[in-house]
């Protein structure tokens, strides 16, 4: 372990939880951040993760007009979805928590107090899309229209089709999307956030992150360059957080400002609930004061610069508490070459998958194609392809053949090891230089890399297996195989140790075949004993019958 361990806050992007979790939302930003969280764990770092459930927002309310309920169910509703969601894939979350609480509502209203006293936020009137038929306003994404550089049909504020930013106001044609009715604009008065005042801060400050994926700093750099507008924090809306001011009471704070500050008042609240175990109220100071500690804000690229400029931007006008140290941004899963979508209903829901196949199958696939530098694709033969050609194929096989030579061959006691060969030698080597090479990769957020050097391993071992054949040495020279079923035993038992961020299900059974009870081992070689009786001898994983998923 660490002598000198560091604060790591890992951060997941807040879902809208106005429908269920389908497979885009696991890939791009709660996967990654939890075999993140749990590598740092394992080298003993000080790890908090959190997150919660989006709850506010027009994309409820519209949900709650859809299902004849009211917002405060459809939220309660799908968080209870989410959050079981999280649990049967194993997030390791230290606080998954919700932004309808009274603590996110006190520490949204307490930063909000303090940028306006910093002299950060202004009150303006401007002209806002809103639908006569339903008399109410439209946010961004609730308006369609003719596109004003290439008049391709849009909606919102980006072309979906050049790419190009406009005003809402640009749109030609505007349709509301709630009630198809022609939108017009009324003036309204909403507070603003002052952004043109950080733009040299926030210039220097990405400048400076050599070691950001090239996607969000050039994202960034590219919105900074165009020059910072102030931004409306406030909306004519009646579900969401109360604005701190007078006459403003029948507004609320704008989600996209509220929603980010969800990082803020989910580590106040792990620090004053029963999750924190030292029981010291002021703990999340450590990673959100303390200047050594390290900000990780795992999202979908989609969400950069609420995380490159938006947040940092209120963190600075309010002082004091530290700036990501990355924002680890991934690209798109897409679904047999579509997005992923909520609203046209395209999409694997991970509530439908998970009465099918085994979370650990998805936890290996989604990493193994995780959208990490481009857009990646799943389809059902590839999953098939994968749990079958690699998990069996290679990781289980390795394990099951193992167990089995030592069962026949020593009565399932790992063997006693001399005089170990160069091919022996060679094979510990390997396994020991494991941790230091996919602990790079996981260091630097390369998933996809760290799996491939587990698995690499182990198809270096059955390859090793095969070479040392102990199932015919084991007849003329016993000292020999016993040798080759004690590396092999090793093998085994370090794979298990390495594949924990990932598949942490399998880590545990390996821990449990040596009769290891610790759950969370540390990343390093752990050799494993002669004489140890092998228990619970039985396959990793199970073969998948392919089928035919439309």
């Amino acid at each position: 372990m660490k002598n000198n361990p560091e604060n790591i806050l890992v951060c997941v992007a807040w879902p809208y939880v106005n429908g269920e979790p389908h497979l885009g939302h696991i890939a791009g930003n709660n996967l990654p951040a939890d075999i993140f969280a749990r590598f740092h764990r394992m080298v003993g770092n000080n790890v908090l993760m959190v997150s919660g459930s989006d709850q506010h927002g027009t994309p409820v309310t519209i949900r709650a007009k859809e299902e004849n309920t009211s917002p405060e169910k459809i939220a309660d509703k799908y968080h209870k979805i989410w959050s079981k969601t999280f649990q049967e894939l194993d997030f390791s979350f230290d606080l998954y928590t919700k932004t309808g609480t009274e603590n996110h509502k006190e520490i949204v209203q307490k930063l909000f107090i303090s940028l306006n006293e910093n002299g950060y936020l202004e009150e303006k009137y401007s002209e806002q899309p809103y639908s006569e038929k339903s008399q109410m306003f439209l946010s961004d994404r609730y308006i369609v229209g003719d596109c004003p550089h290439c008049n391709s049909r849009t909606k919102g504020d980006q072309c979906d089709s050049c790419g190009k930013d406009f005003e809402p106001i640009e749109l030609k044609n505007l349709k509301s999307t709630i009630d198809d009715s022609e939108v017009t604009f009324k003036n309204t008065k909403h507070i603003y956030l002052k952004l043109p005042e950080f733009q040299k801060s926030l210039n220097e400050w990405i400048t400076s992150k050599s070691y950001w994926r090239s996607a969000v700093k050039n994202q960034s750099l590219g919105f900074l360059s165009k020059g910072l507008i102030e931004r409306a924090i406030t909306r004519d809306i009646d579900w969401g957080v109360e604005v701190p001011l007078k006459n403003y009471e029948e507004k609320r704070i704008y989600v996209w400002f509220e929603a980010v500050i969800g990082y803020l008042s989910a580590s106040i609240e792990w620090a004053k609930s029963s999750n924190n175990l030292s029981q010291n109220k002021e703990l999340w100071k450590e990673w959100w004061i303390n200047p050594e500690s390290k900000h990780f804000y795992f999202q979908g690229k989609d969400n950069i610069p609420f995380h490159t400029i938006i947040l940092p931007a209120i963190l600075m006008g309010a002082g004091e508490y530290n700036l990501p140290y990355d924002v680890v941004a991934n690209e798109y899963l897409n679904f047999s070459g579509k997005q992923f979508s909520k609203s046209e209903n395209w999409a694997v829901w991970v509530s439908d998958f998970l009465k099918e196949y085994d979370s650990e199958s998805l936890r290996y696939y989604l990493s193994s194609i995780m959208p990490e530098s481009s857009d990646s694709d799943f389809t059902w033969d590839s999953f098939f392809d994968s749990n079958n050609n690699e998990l069996v194929a290679t990781f289980g096989n390795l394990v099951n053949r193992i167990q089995s030579l030592i069962k026949s061959n020593f009565n399932n006691v790992v063997p006693q090891n001399k005089n170990l060969d160069e091919i022996d030698n060679n094979m510990i080597t390997d396994i020991k230089k494991s941790f230091e090479s996919t602990g790079n990769f996981l260091e630097k957020r390369q998933f996809r890399n760290g799996l491939k050097e587990i698995m690499n391993l182990a198809k270096l071992g059955n390859r090793y297996i095969d070479q040392k054949e102990p199932w015919s040495t084991v007849k003329t020279n016993s000292q020999l195989a016993s040798n080759t079923l004690w590396v092999g035993a090793n093998l085994i038992s370090n794979l298990g140790v390495l594949i924990a961020p990932y598949l942490p299900k399998t880590s545990v059974k390996i821990s449990g075949m040596f009769n290891i009870k610790d759950n969370a081992p540390e990343w390093k070689y752990r050799e494993v004993k002669a004489g140890i009786l092998i228990e619970n001898i039985e396959p990793l994983f199970k073969k998948i019958e392919k089928e035919n998923k439309s």
